[in-house]
């Protein structure tokens, strides 16, 4: 039934490969989620169930992204923006309190997690920005550049204060690689990368105890196993323990004896790759590798530079959070807290990632190309 809706609403333009991509990723993610939260007691896994429904939700919201206009979204670019950053405030007062942070509105029952979705609000707006007819054609200086960069430091900083250090991270290389693709000045590149490291002393400062025990133990998980270095090593262990083939599923020792701290959510990789081994590592890596070609090929074809914008911010997207997970479950840079879009545990998390793929959707639909 969906796939003929698809066929009616789109026919020969709508873009399959994306789309099954797409659920590949998802499937991944179920099959994943059913060993990592699975309950012996009752011989099933709660966190698979509620985000099957998730992706049902987000599919819906993929399919009305993927009928929309894309005119919508640059005229709304800006309101939508707004209602973020009033959501992340409201947050401030009203949200929910767990594990320390304050992350979650409560919608009568339903948890929702407003830095998610204010991702799709920074990619808007900057996409709006650097595709106007005001932007500087020969690369931003420090002056022009100002501008933008105080869009997108309005979410870094209301997502930081929660704290949410990973969201306000993506957000924010999410906007600067966008603005990069415009075009800055080498001069201006210069000046900025010298004021960012003369910056980490006062903001190394500002990051709460835990954040700044993260950063040590990457240097040195060894210094404290059994407390803030435990998350890094039992990762790793995980990760190398997985060899080729995987121990199968259902049969990892750090996920079902629950040595693996998060992961459902985090550290959602490490399972993956204990109990799938390097081939299902791999074969995961490359389905991302392929949905990430598909948006940049989309963005090159795309008909208004709006459009192409859009969709290489959503690609960014992808690829951060790619990067940084995995590379924060492998060892290779701090745990940050950052999610494996479409197969970490987490509803606001999914069906912001499938919206945002439905925009690229409705991009791809249009098949035209720039004169």
């Amino acid at each position: 039934m969906i796939l003929r809706n698809l066929e009616r609403r789109f026919g020969s333009n709508f873009d399959w490969s994306l789309f099954a991509a797409m659920v590949v990723l998802c499937v991944i993610g179920l099959v994943v989620l059913a060993s990592a939260g699975y309950d012996s007691e009752l011989a099933s896994s709660p966190p698979m169930r509620k985000q099957a429904i998730s992706m049902g939700l987000g599919l819906l919201g993929f399919l009305a992204a993927a009928s929309i206009q894309p005119a919508f979204w640059r005229r709304w670019a800006w309101v939508i923006f707004s209602l973020g950053c009033g959501l992340l405030i409201i947050l401030d007062v009203f949200g929910i309190v767990a594990g320390g942070a304050r992350r979650w509105l409560d919608l009568g029952g339903f948890r929702m997690q407003p830095s998610e979705f204010m991702k799709i609000g920074v990619i808007l707006v900057c996409a709006r920005i650097v595709s106007s007819e005001s932007a500087p054609q020969e690369g931003y200086t420090l002056k022009r550049l100002l501008f933008p960069m105080g869009v997108v430091l309005v979410p870094f900083v209301l997502t930081l204060v929660q704290p949410d250090l990973g969201t306000a991270l993506t957000q924010g290389l999410v906007g600067a690689s966008m603005v990069l693709l415009a075009g800055v000045r080498f001069r201006t590149f210069a000046t900025l990368a010298a004021f960012g490291l003369a910056l980490l002393i006062p903001a190394w400062g500002m990051l709460h105890d835990y954040q700044k025990k993260r950063v040590l133990n990457f240097l040195s998980p060894e210094m404290d196993p059994l407390g803030s270095g435990y998350h890094a090593i039992q990762s790793k262990i995980a990760v190398g323990s997985g060899a080729l083939s995987g121990k199968g599923f259902l049969q990892g020792t750090q996920t079902q004896l629950r040595f693996l701290p998060e992961q459902t959510t985090d550290f959602f990789f490490s399972v993956l790759a204990e109990e799938w081994g390097f081939l299902g590592s791999a074969f995961t890596i490359l389905a991302y590798l392929f949905l990430i070609q598909r948006i940049l090929r989309i963005a090159t074809r795309a008909d208004e530079r709006f459009h192409s914008y859009v969709c290489f911010g959503v690609a960014a997207l992808f690829f951060w959070h790619v990067l940084i997970n995995i590379g924060m479950v492998t060892g290779v840079v701090p745990v940050v807290g950052i999610t494996l879009p479409l197969l970490s545990y987490g509803g606001s998390s999914v069906v912001t990632m499938m919206i945002a793929l439905g925009l690229v959707a409705r991009v791809s639909s249009k098949r035209y190309l720039f004169a």
